[in-house]
């Protein structure tokens, strides 16, 4: 039986064709927003959006070296920690379709997204019982702001895999915790193989991983101590066994990686990283801004977060002390248990975060790290359902006459809880909705700067240029681009060596006669680049290209 969900009497006569009915209904109205949120981002990808990089290149070049045999790597070119489960997973299609494409690296996060709205699906009945609160958490995971795509479609790293894990990890441990006897060992092993895949993958999502290994302690210690935890802890080593064997290998920590990526090495102001990290953070992590800022109005979801956060986590309190009507039916105690600890783990995300330099150095793009905070959408949004929906007595009746929800509606009155309830959910839905609506306009640009960018692979292979020199952002997405057909070393805006995150290219292009340089036009690489034609007339011939300048030397 699903945890939440009350028997209903065997007498319950006539009105029971009526309530299939509209269970029948919400399975059709779930199924289709499914598809619609897949579609979305379908056409998006179609359009190539959201925009690609030099980050997401990179990937695309280790599963073009591993589809070749040429390489097989543990860590994101250039760095000691992001595992690069994407370029694995993209592998087998580069190999299939002989060659490299931007469609079929994202393919599999595509496919990944997939899985993450089922099972969050899926994890909200386990939680509630209730069917159209399940349709209305799958439609907000439907929807997709430009953050949000880019952090489930862009195969930069970590970020697309995090939210399935880490739902994934919440239903295993709440049915192992409820009891539910079919595969119990199966299930063990994959919790345990999750957990440390994405200690390799990237150990943002570590809070979700504790906190519903919590829930498995507190509910099945005794179990843990037999066959279940061997298989544990063995599948979990088996998960983690590429940071784990690269570690024993070179010796290196790749906790001190991460803390340096996290800003632990760098210094930014209380009052820049609470503004980062309170204010900024939450709309833009979880998806109700515009594309790369967010409007004084939008900021409203980072007022409400901490309420939500408090009342959700009352609420599953109160709902896990409660005594329960069936002592003997651990689920729906282990499905409050998983509330809790969503609402915690959100908690510790968005904590860490504030706390991280990165927060207020680079608030908004850093506000990717927010992005496990889906994963507790179910339990954030639960306690607001139940009292716009039910009102003051039908929550007591579901949370209890102890819970904040219901106290409230005894002290302030229903004609108060039930539309302050509203309004959030109206305006969480309308927020979400505003935003993708602002995503989907930036599409047609990003079409168009990637034939602008086809165009100048294309201009390259027919002048038979090899080797180029050419700024951060430019080189990896080129070589990609071309399939290691033009090889790219990276030089700042003074045409100095820049960061290589694959140092065999700049060997190579170190050997080459003459190679050439590319520049977005008014970047200041090509202002830097017609100051020296001006100083010496002459010595390079310049060609342009949509949006482009290839400098040609005359060796």
């Amino acid at each position: 039986m699903t945890a939440g969900v009350r028997q209903q009497p065997r007498d319950a006569g006539r009105p029971r064709p009526r309530r299939a009915a509209r269970l029948g209904l919400v399975g059709w109205l779930t199924g289709l927003t499914l598809l619609t949120g897949i579609g979305y981002r379908l056409w998006l990808l179609a359009h190539a959006t959201p925009p690609t990089n030099s980050d997401e290149a990179t990937m695309g070049l280790a599963a073009l070296h591993i589809a070749r045999g040429e390489g097989f790597p543990v860590w994101f070119y250039g760095q000691q920690y992001m595992g690069t489960l994407e370029a694995y997973l993209a592998a087998p299609i580069f190999a299939l379709a002989g060659g490299p494409s931007l469609l079929g690296l994202r393919l599999p996060t595509l496919a990944l997204y997939a899985v993450f709205l089922l099972l969050a699906w899926r994890l909200t009945l386990r939680l509630t019982g209730d069917r159209w609160f399940g349709l209305l958490v799958v439609a907000l995971l439907a929807l997709g702001s430009d953050r949000v795509v880019k952090n489930q479609l862009i195969a930069g790293g970590g970020y697309p895999e995090m939210n399935v894990a880490g739902v994934a990890l919440a239903l295993l441990a709440v049915d192992l915790a409820a009891g539910r006897p079919q595969r119990r060992l199966a299930r063990w092993a994959a919790w345990g193989f999750l957990s440390g895949l994405m200690l390799w993958v990237d150990p943002l999502v570590l809070p979700y991983v504790l906190a519903t290994g919590a829930v498995l302690v507190g509910f099945r210690h005794r179990e843990l101590r037999g066959r279940a935890g061997a298989l544990l802890g063995s599948a979990a080593v088996l998960g983690a066994a590429p940071l784990l064997a690269h570690s024993l290998l070179t010796g290196r920590n790749p906790l001190h990686a991460v803390l340096a990526a996290g800003g632990a090495d760098a210094s930014a102001g209380w009052a820049d990283r609470l503004h980062g990290g309170l204010l900024l953070g939450p709309p833009l992590g979880m998806g109700f801004c515009d594309p790369g800022s967010c409007a004084s109005w939008q900021l409203w979801w980072a007022l409400a977060l901490p309420v939500l956060l408090a009342l959700a986590a009352a609420t599953a309190w109160r709902a896990l002390r409660r005594p329960s009507n069936a002592p003997a039916d651990p689920a729906p105690r282990a499905a409050a248990a998983m509330r809790l600890v969503l609402v915690l783990a959100a908690a510790a995300t968005l904590a860490a975060y504030t706390l991280s330099s990165a927060s207020g150095l680079t608030p908004v793009e850093s506000s990717r790290y927010l992005s496990c905070l889906l994963i507790s959408l179910p339990a954030l949004l639960w306690p607001v359902w139940t009292t716009a929906r039910r009102g003051a007595g039908g929550t007591t009746a579901r949370l209890g006459a102890g819970s904040p929800v219901a106290r409230r509606g005894r002290g302030l009155g229903w004609t108060v809880a039930r539309p302050v309830a509203l309004v959030v959910l109206v305006a969480t839905l309308g927020t979400a909705a505003h935003a993708t609506w602002r995503a989907t306009q930036t599409a047609p640009a990003t079409r168009a700067a990637e034939a602008r960018h086809a165009e100048l692979v294309s201009t390259l292979r027919q002048l038979g240029v090899r080797h180029v020199q050419a700024g951060y952002w430019t080189c990896n997405r080129l070589t990609f681009a071309s399939a290691e057909d033009v090889v790219c070393a990276v030089v700042d805006d003074t045409l100095r060596p820049g960061f290589d995150r694959y140092p065999a290219y700049r060997r190579e292009v170190e050997r080459a006669t003459v190679p050439a340089w590319v520049a977005p036009t008014g970047s200041p690489l090509a202002a830097r680049l017609d100051e020296q034609l001006r100083a010496a007339p002459g010595s390079l011939d310049v060609l342009t290209t949509d949006g482009w300048r290839i400098y040609l030397p005359r060796a």
